[in-house]
């Protein structure tokens, strides 16, 4: 019985780890699309006009909320669509906390 609710916590554990909040999963989105794309932080806010330390901010999930028409231009400056930056499993509901 012991084992059992031992196991039944690492599978919780588990889970709330995958559990981010949309800030989060921004920030790790568009790291990922910045290595992916071989471009840095630098490039980008050359290429959409963007102060460096908001997309610094950004990328370390320090800004309360990121706003759609942020993500869209930092989706233009990775040469990607909205649909396209968005459509990833990080932002599955499963995967998400709403605050």
């Amino acid at each position: 019985m012991q084992s059992q609710i031992y196991e039944y916590f690492n599978i919780l554990a588990n889970l709330q780890l995958n559990i981010m909040n949309l800030q989060e999963a921004v920030a790790k989105r568009l790291s990922n699309l910045l290595h992916e794309k071989k471009l840095t932080q630098y490039s980008l806010c050359q290429k959409i006009g963007m102060n460096q330390t908001t997309i610094y901010n950004i990328t370390h999930a320090r800004c309360k909320s990121v706003t759609l028409k942020t993500i869209y231009y930092l989706a233009d400056g990775l040469g990607i669509t909205l649909q396209e930056f968005i459509n990833d499993p990080l932002f599955n509901q499963d995967n998400l906390e709403v605050e």
